[in-house]
């Protein structure tokens, strides 16, 4: 088995529902991620997949959708007054923690077509969440 990863950095905001820690206040991250690709067998130009690829696909997603963005649940009360306020928002249907989120960023992979095995996410520069199947 083969595999490659990309590395994306992005900043967002977010907070925690139902948290009881300081994460439950708005606050923000320099977010890392990592997606990994993996394939039986190489191509002709011996790659998994060109990182340009990944690049072009997964990080103009990531740009578009969660760089400089407030993650939140759909269900937060500062969801109304954000959009009011004409704040760029990205809802989800749970609590926007690092698992979630590398599960989502995975899935979105997915559905760009490419065979990710993993996401990496790393929150903190010491803290990370890792989604695989």
């Amino acid at each position: 088995m083969f595999s490659v990863t990309r590395q994306f950095t992005f900043c967002y905001g977010h907070r925690l529902f139902d948290y009881k820690g300081k994460c439950h206040a708005l606050h923000g991250h320099n977010a890392r991620v990592q997606v990994t690709v993996s394939l039986d067998r190489l191509n002709s130009q011996g790659m998994v997949f060109d990182f340009s690829e990944l690049k072009k696909s997964i990080g103009t997603w990531i740009d578009e959708h969660w760089d400089h963005r407030t993650l939140l649940w759909e269900d937060d009360s500062l969801v109304p007054v954000l959009q009011a306020a004409d704040q760029p928002l990205f809802l989800l249907e749970s609590n926007p923690t690092a698992e979630l989120l590398a599960k989502r960023l995975f899935l979105v992979a997915q559905e760009k077509g490419f065979p990710v095995r993993k996401v990496k996410f790393w929150e903190t520069e010491n803290c990370f969440a890792t989604y695989r199947q």
